[in-house]
């Protein structure tokens, strides 16, 4: 008996194999010749051409993207950044840091659900980002050692931030079912992982040659993309309508608030982390080598994440893989600070790569799990909004307080461990009285508002009304 469908056959039907086509038995086994002679071979069939379904178009375009940004990263180790004083390095990028927050604060939620409405919308900024991303690295090649370097990377990032939103909200869209959503986000983050760590073989042979002639190479890498990209179907409508109250009262709830919570807690430690090692090494005079180590370490530890993610979901509760996840960065974070060397460091950004994956796939399944009425894409996008904006306020501060290398390790380990202990809380006040405690600044909010009424009332300074003493016993 043949075995079913896989996952695999889902989400990647062309890599599914066909079975062989029955022939009518005739009673006759023999060939031409009469018994005894070969069997007559069987009618040719024509051959169709593999199907190659949504999903696939879009994890070709998530791996080229992953790949034309590892070469970037790349060859930025070679360029100006590295060659300033850190002090010049630091003005320049906190000013374009502030510029990358603008997206997220003020066009995202403003442009956001209306490209959800439109057919084809997120399609249109997937396709822009790549193809944006392959003119500004054509600008790179001869910029590498101006001051116009400085905003072309930040227009980079601009470019990747926003393709991560549009790319979470188009995976629910194109996927077959929700059971496969989970495993959808941990197959791109595996395919970006090895198809990136591919593509940084030539680009060091390319290195050897020119740090120009390594971005050249991305150009090509993000043309490519945006050709993928661009066969990607154009009528697909992530969220026709709008949100409903239904929906917005569930992405609201105590359980999904929580998670995010801690996810947006772990995005922020991954951009802190980034620009905390870059100014140290930078400080400390490290060869433009161990930039490349803690690249390949902190993709080695998201492609490990992804890769177990799954299987871990499988054994767990998705609060238990939050509460690991944030518990391992904290670990992490502490020793790094205690031994504070290059080595280790490295080792360090791998495991916050690890959990943030980690985490990211427990926070996917579990608004899946509790937000049932809410559109997937949607939510999806602006939960990934709040994130990418977490990622860039936190990689600010290093950027603009020169931290040393210990202390910047030690605040990623000691807010790894406020997020744990506050998320394991969180959770238990969760199942006993069944809704989050209420938070200051809404109680703050309520007590202005109470004060305020009282004024245009006139009753300020009257004693306020007390419910009756509860009788003894009852």
């Amino acid at each position: 008996m043949a075995d079913g469908p896989g996952p695999e056959d889902h989400l990647f039907p062309e890599l599914a194999g066909s079975s062989p086509a029955s022939r009518p038995d005739d009673g006759n086994e023999s060939g031409p010749g009469g018994a005894g002679g070969p069997p007559a071979p069987p009618p040719a069939r024509p051959r169709r051409p593999p199907v190659i379904s949504p999903f696939t178009r879009l994890a070709r375009t998530h791996a080229l993207m992953a790949a034309g940004d590892a070469v970037i990263a790349l060859a930025l180790a070679g360029s100006l950044f590295f060659d300033i004083s850190p002090d010049a390095a630091r003005t320049k990028v906190a000013l374009y840091l502030l510029f990358t927050m603008l997206p997220f604060t003020v066009v995202a939620p403003l442009v956001g659900p209306a490209l959800d409405r439109i057919p084809g919308g997120r399609r249109v900024i997937v396709v822009s980002c790549a193809a944006g991303k392959a003119v500004v690295s054509v600008f790179m090649v001869t910029h590498l050692d101006g001051l116009a370097l400085f905003p072309l990377a930040f227009l980079t990032l601009v470019l990747s931030k926003a393709y991560a939103v549009s790319k979470s909200a188009l995976v629910p869209s194109l996927v077959r079912s929700e059971n496969e959503l989970v495993e959808a986000n941990s197959k791109l983050g595996v395919i970006a992982g090895i198809v990136g760590f591919l593509a940084i073989i030539p680009a060091l042979l390319f290195q050897l040659i020119s740090p120009s002639v390594t971005v050249a190479f991305s150009v090509i890498i993000f043309a490519v993309a945006a050709y993928a990209a661009w066969q990607i179907p154009r009528r697909i409508v992530v969220a026709a309508q709008k949100a409903q109250p239904v929906e917005e009262a569930e992405l609201r709830s105590s359980g999904i608030i929580l998670a995010a919570s801690a996810m947006a807690l772990l995005r922020a430690i991954v951009g802190f982390l980034t620009f905390q090692i870059a100014f140290w090494f930078r400080n400390e005079g490290a060869p433009t080598l161990w930039f490349g180590v803690v690249l390949v370490f902190s993709a080695v530890g998201t492609l490990a994440g992804n890769a177990i993610g799954p299987v871990v979901r499988k054994q767990f509760r998705e609060e238990r893989m939050l509460t690991v996840a944030l518990g391992l960065t904290a670990i992490a974070g502490i020793v790094t600070a205690l031994l504070a060397g290059r080595s280790i460091a490295a080792l360090l950004s791998a495991v916050v790569g690890f959990s943030a994956a980690l985490a990211r796939l427990a926070f996917d399944s579990i608004v899946q799990r509790d937000a049932p009425d809410a559109n997937r894409g949607r939510a999806f996008a602006r939960f990934e909004t709040r994130f990418q904006l977490g990622w860039v306020i936190a990689a600010f501060l290093p950027v603009v307080i020169p931290i040393p290398g210990w202390a910047g390790f030690a605040i990623v380990g000691v807010a790894a461990a406020f997020g744990m202990v506050s998320y394991v809380g969180g959770a238990r006040y969760l199942r006993q009285r069944g809704e989050l405690p209420e938070k200051l600044s809404a109680r703050a909010w309520r007590e202005v508002q109470r004060r305020r009424a009282e004024r245009r009332t006139g009753t300020v300074g009257e004693p306020r009304q007390l419910p009756p003493p509860t009788p003894p016993g009852q």
